[in-house]
């Protein structure tokens, strides 16, 4: 049995091995919070949900609700209690939280993403202790809480980092740096809006969900891939995949959100308009739509009933199309009553500075033959009309003069 403990130690990665590393801990901890979450239970059916008090400052997110957050709580209170009682200084719960981090992103570049999965959840549980042992002693202090975050953020990245260097020849390697990016984002538009004396808390993919997802995915991975594909020597761990696709795109998600909530805080007020975002957004969209199905069909019939050229027709319909699509963002979408020449004069820079972006985009999107040209296409679509189109003709286009705003009856 000791020769199988050190084996496993020194890496032996055997289906039998990869499964029994996996599921060991994965055991006990599912044993421990099943069964708590019954000892939950009765105690809500008689004494009702007990109520966290910082899990109520704190609120819940869509991915993980308020009633598992007090069952979270409620359920570690017995490692909480024990070190509580030992003594341990707040600060070093959160050193020991980085050790096990940094750990953890070591042991996955090795392509141990059992044990690299356990660590990450052990540091992020000490990570929620640490911060509630200092204000019940009573030692919360902005040095300690400097020392939290920015090893919160050491941990994260090393994690990231390790599962990097082992995707760093798969496909894997780009959700990897997204994900990057969002959990960095996510933290940062939090402190400078706090710095900016804003207070910006919300999305649903914060730090709790992050480790929760990316660390059960990575922990429990190896069991899919012993079962599944025994023999590879470098397994993809699907598991882990999904849950690191699943983060990448839902903190990019959050950090946008709370951007635009900052964004939306810290801006000046603008007169009120007709219709919400989403509206406007819809109403644009559909006008796009339009626009593009008679430009289409307009050359149609310009090259088989008229005989003109494709080239000619082509330009023909790139105006048409133009011209419905200002017609009904003006008319319909932002009901604008603003003077019609400058604002074709506006349409006509904003669609010809939007044509050379999107050309320039899918032109650097073929400098990668391995990413099909249509997805290429989209992705310099999407950024173009979300970063420049849409924002464009809201603010710039249609942004009808305070004075022409007064002569809308029930602006609203």
């Amino acid at each position: 049995m000791l020769d199988t403990v050190v084996s496993w130690i020194l890496g032996d990665l055997s289906p039998s091995a990869r499964i029994w590393t996996a599921l060991a801990p994965a055991i006990f901890a599912c044993g421990y919070f099943i069964i708590g979450l019954l000892l939950f239970l009765v105690r809500c059916a008689i004494k009702g949900v007990p109520q966290d008090e910082e899990t109520l400052k704190r609120g819940s997110t869509v991915l993980v609700g308020m009633f598992l957050r007090h069952y979270f709580f409620w359920v570690i209170q017995p490692l909480y209690a024990l070190i509580y009682r030992s003594g341990l200084p707040a600060n070093a719960l959160s050193m020991l939280s980085g050790l096990l981090g940094v750990s953890s992103g070591v042991a996955v570049a090795a392509g141990r993403f059992a044990m690299g999965g356990w660590l990450f959840l052990a540091a992020g549980i000490l990570d929620v202790m640490d911060g509630r042992i200092a204000r019940v002693r009573k030692e919360a202090n902005p040095a300690g809480a400097a020392l939290d975050s920015v090893l919160d953020r050491y941990v994260d990245s090393a994690m990231l980092m390790g599962l990097a260097w082992y995707y760093r020849d798969n496909w894997v390697l780009l959700p990897v740096l997204v994900a990057f990016l969002g959990t960095s984002l996510v933290p940062y538009v939090r402190a400078r809006g706090e710095g900016l004396g804003i207070n910006i808390r919300g999305g649903a993919m914060q730090r709790l969900e992050r480790v929760l997802f990316l660390g059960v995915g990575v922990a429990l991975s190896p069991i899919i891939e012993a079962i599944w594909f025994p023999e590879q020597k470098h397994p993809m761990h699907w598991l882990a995949v999904v849950g690191l696709v699943f983060v990448a795109v839902m903190s990019n998600v959050t950090a946008l959100s709370r951007f635009r909530a900052l964004v939306a805080a810290l801006a000046p007020p603008k007169p009120a308009r007709k219709r919400s975002s989403s509206a406007i957004l819809g109403f644009n969209a559909a006008a796009g739509a339009i626009a593009t199905g008679i430009d289409f069909a307009a050359v149609l019939a310009m090259v088989k009933w008229l005989d003109f050229s494709p080239v000619l027709a082509t330009a023909l319909g790139c105006v048409l199309g133009g011209v419905v699509n200002y017609s009904i963002n003006r008319v319909i979408t932002f009901r604008s009553r603003g003077a019609v020449a400058p604002q074709l004069a506006r349409y006509a820079l904003v669609s010809a500075t939007s044509a050379l972006l999107n050309a320039g985009g899918v032109a650097l999107f073929t400098l990668h033959p391995q990413l099909a040209y249509t997805l290429g296409w989209w992705l310099a679509r999407g950024a173009v009309y979300f970063a420049w189109n849409l924002p464009l003709q809201r603010d710039y286009v249609f942004n009808d003069p305070p004075e022409a705003l007064l002569e809308r009856p029930h602006a609203a």
